[in-house]
């Protein structure tokens, strides 16, 4: 599902935010991405759904080398990713259900299915209640719940999220955690970028450390598997 093959990130002040980096992750597999700020988890992330391009290497997502896509071809490589920002990159012009049914109504789906899938994947992240407020009116942790159901509510056979439970408490982070591995026990393939090691080994997934830009221990090559 996600290979990298020799990846360089390099910005234009020359700094190297990623430096030969390889791996393969299966599809329908659960890796942690581990890392002090700075050590090049967000990058990684960035390049999979290519809001950046690798300087050198490739970067191959389902089989389709990211740096190849044309402008038609890239909506539909992420539409198939599920994305879970750290700035949650919600819209505050608009109410928490509107927020979640556009990313339905962005990929096509049926506007029949639309309200119940909305509504139960607010009530997984536990803001059913809060479905017509404005997005502005939450906290910090509530916002980041938004986000989550927003990207996952189309059910993405990818899921990447950066730092998911940084502004949740340490029970609710376990609930979203194990919404995840919900997800992934369906088929889903994940990658949570996360500081948090202690809930990361408290899941029991796969870890890949980072240490300034490089792999402290890629996952071994394997074939493409499902849980």
């Amino acid at each position: 599902m996600i290979r990298f093959h020799n990846v360089t990130l390099r910005y234009p002040t020359g700094y190297e935010a990623l430096k030969k980096v390889s791996f393969h992750l299966p599809k329908g597999s659960f890796h942690f991405l581990t890392g002090h700020s700075g050590a090049g988890k967000s990058s990684i992330l960035k390049l999979i759904y290519r809001a950046a391009l690798p300087s050198e290497g490739t970067v191959v997502i389902d089989g389709r080398n990211v740096a190849q896509l044309t402008p038609k071809q890239l909506p539909l490589l992420r539409r198939g990713i599920g994305v879970i920002f750290q700035d949650f990159k919600l819209l505050y012009d608009r109410p928490v259900f509107d927020n979640v049914a556009l990313a339905m109504e962005v990929a096509g789906h049926d506007p029949g299915r639309i309200p119940g899938q909305v509504r139960r994947a607010l009530q997984n992240v536990g803001l059913l209640e809060r479905m017509h407020q404005n997005p502005i009116s939450l906290s910090g942790g509530e916002q980041q719940r938004l986000a989550i159901a927003r990207a996952t509510v189309n059910r993405p056979p990818l899921v990447i999220a950066d730092e998911p439970t940084g502004n949740l408490d340490k029970e609710m982070g376990r609930h979203i955690i194990t919404l995840f591995d919900t997800l992934y026990q369906q088929g889903t393939t994940v990658l949570v970028a996360t500081h948090d090691l202690d809930l990361a080994a408290e899941i029991g997934h796969p870890r890949i450390d980072m240490r300034d830009g490089e792999l402290i221990n890629p996952p071994q090559d394997q074939e493409e598997s499902s849980p």
